[in-house]
């Protein structure tokens, strides 16, 4: 078997998910140059990386693109074409011209967040009519499959649930790099990511304000593109507890982020299922997350955290207080995270559930 994977974006997932299917069969990854180069070192040996003049969305080269892209998809000839997002407007077109080809798209978001802008710049039909075309389609949990099948309208049989994988490179980064937590550091709470209008940011901000005195040593580390916490400053209790850090992140501050943290936060107010949380327990780090989504069908059975209601301050400032409170409760749920991340949702372990799911659409199509 030879699956072909092609992706514009999400390099972390790309990365963690194409290094655990490469560990049981040759793959051949397609992504853009522009946004994957620096990347490449992070990929397993197992993993032909393919780096593309990939267009972006609006650019004229992209009928061109799509008929290079489609000669490589013939030259190689997979077992299978996995699209490992359905943002894919221009694939739409080109996807046809791969038949009889099997093909299976990864849909991460069923539906667009709240000020999420980033993706909303597509059309509601593109990311829709690739869903459609596919023969099969992943999510990552049962609710959002059921809602997959109704928004796509696909028979229940053929919308399939992988577990997002456990995103490993950052750890391996700082083991390689020598990177340690840093000494004598205050409680530490980490919001990281794209910090937009559903992640939760006023809840956080409300949350550390109500904490007031509970939590004497305690920083509050923001850390991302997107929003800016500083607007919101009205909501802070102590300003000065706060680390803010805007923007792009390089890869070596992400793993240090993730060792100075005691405790990584997702108080989204929606949430279909999170990259960070994949991160956080590659670290051994526990999440408090809300109740939206995936989260607490995640962290519950796997006692990798806490949950907590949404749009919640004062439920949030609770859990916060009592894990600091509890460093032996703390330390258990580090524990068992780093035991799920690196055991059933191992990068290792979800491709072999990627090949599983191959061979049983494959062996559909051929029927």
């Amino acid at each position: 078997m030879k699956p072909l994977l092609l992706v514009s974006e999400i390099e972390d997932y790309t990365i963690s998910f194409a290094n655990g299917l490469a560990q049981h069969v040759p793959v051949v990854l397609g992504v853009p140059a522009r946004r994957y180069t620096s990347f490449a070192k992070y990929f397993h040996s197992g993993v032909d990386l393919r780096l593309l003049d990939w267009p972006r969305h609006s650019s004229a080269k992209n009928p061109a693109f799509l008929l290079s892209l489609t000669r490589l998809v013939r030259r190689e000839r997979p077992s299978i074409v996995h699209l490992l997002s359905n943002n894919v407007l221009w694939l739409n077109f080109a996807a046809p011209l791969w038949r009889p080809i099997p093909l299976v798209t990864t849909v991460h978001d069923v539906e667009i967040h709240p000020g999420d802008n980033e993706t909303n710049v597509l059309p509601g039909w593109a990311t829709t009519l690739i869903a459609r075309q596919s023969d099969g389609i992943v999510v990552h949990g049962e609710s959002l499959r059921s809602l997959a099948v109704d928004r796509f309208r696909k028979p229940s049989d053929r919308v399939h649930v992988l577990s997002h994988p456990s995103i490993q490179h950052y750890t391996a980064l700082a083991a390689t790099e020598g990177l340690t937590p840093a000494a004598d550091r205050p409680f530490t709470v980490l919001l990281f990511g794209r910090i937009m209008a559903y992640k939760g940011l006023a809840t956080l901000l409300r949350a550390e304000k109500a904490l007031a005195g509970r939590v004497p040593d305690l920083r509050i580390t923001i850390a991302g593109r997107g929003d800016d916490p500083w607007s919101l400053q009205a909501e802070m209790g102590d300003p000065a507890r706060y680390d803010v850090r805007r923007g792009w992140i390089e890869d070596r501050d992400v793993a240090q982020l993730f060792l100075d943290a005691d405790v990584v936060v997702l108080p989204y107010s929606e949430a279909s299922q999170s990259g960070v949380l994949n991160l956080a327990a590659a670290f051994g780090k526990p999440v408090i997350v809300t109740d939206v989504g995936e989260l607490r069908a995640t962290v519950e059975p796997n006692g990798i955290g806490l949950v907590v209601p949404p749009d919640d301050p004062g439920a949030l400032a609770q859990a916060i207080a009592s894990l600091a409170e509890q460093p032996e409760r703390l330390a258990a749920l580090g524990h068992a995270a780093r035991i799920w991340a690196d055991g059933p949702n191992a990068p290792e372990t979800v491709g072999g559930h990627a090949v599983d799911l191959y061979r049983r659409i494959i062996e559909e199509r051929a029927r």
